[in-house]
């Protein structure tokens, strides 16, 4: 697994940890989450130790129609999951408004369809920032899990590993406009077709 380490420029909330509103049926891109997909500790998984400050932030299984993302049905479930999450800022109402991921995240993506599967690691580190208006930005250090729907995105409606150093901003409406610095994209529904 590669570790990475937070970048310096913190990259703002969505693609490892969280998911946004409008991607409640979405795998987070977490970096975590990704990018974007839902969190939550399945049995398989593993977490390392807590350092002070950071806390668990396990992913859930999740999965997709067809059409969503691919062409066909996808699932995707964690089969190592070691990341962690720091609030780093609140919003006067307490609520969180930055917080930074790290760890190791392998997600077993698989076309339900056919049974075809991919492990992509995607054990990037991001600071997510939480808008008030439901909108996030996320500085990332790659790679992530970035789903993108039909016509709700700067890349091409489809499920990516990202890899690099990248900044990605989703809209309330769930608009994902990726920027990438320096990274390539990887089309995870080209390799489970």
């Amino acid at each position: 697994m590669r570790r990475t380490l937070l970048a310096p420029l913190a990259l703002a909330a969505v693609l490892v940890g969280t998911q946004p509103a409008s991607a409640a049926n979405e795998p987070r891109a977490q970096p975590a989450s990704a990018a974007n997909e839902p969190r939550a500790q399945p049995a398989s998984a593993t977490t390392a130790p807590t350092v002070p400050g950071w806390e668990p932030a396990p992913s859930a299984p999740w999965d997709v129609g067809a059409g969503v993302r691919c062409d066909f049905p996808v699932h995707g479930e964690p089969v190592v999951d070691e990341v962690e999450q720091r609030v780093l800022s609140t919003h006067p109402d307490g609520s969180v408004r930055r917080v930074a991921y790290r760890g190791d995240l392998v997600v077993r993506v698989t076309n339900t369809a056919t049974g075809a599967s991919h492990d992509a690691d995607v054990s990037g580190s991001a600071v997510v920032e939480h808008r008030r208006d439901g909108s996030q930005f996320w500085a990332v250090r790659g790679p992530v899990l970035v789903g993108v729907g039909e016509g709700l995105g700067s890349l091409p409606r489809g499920l990516y590993v990202v890899d690099g150093v990248f900044t990605m901003d989703i809209a309330a409406d769930g608009f994902k406009d990726v920027r990438l610095v320096h990274g390539t994209t990887d089309d995870l529904c080209a390799r489970i077709d």
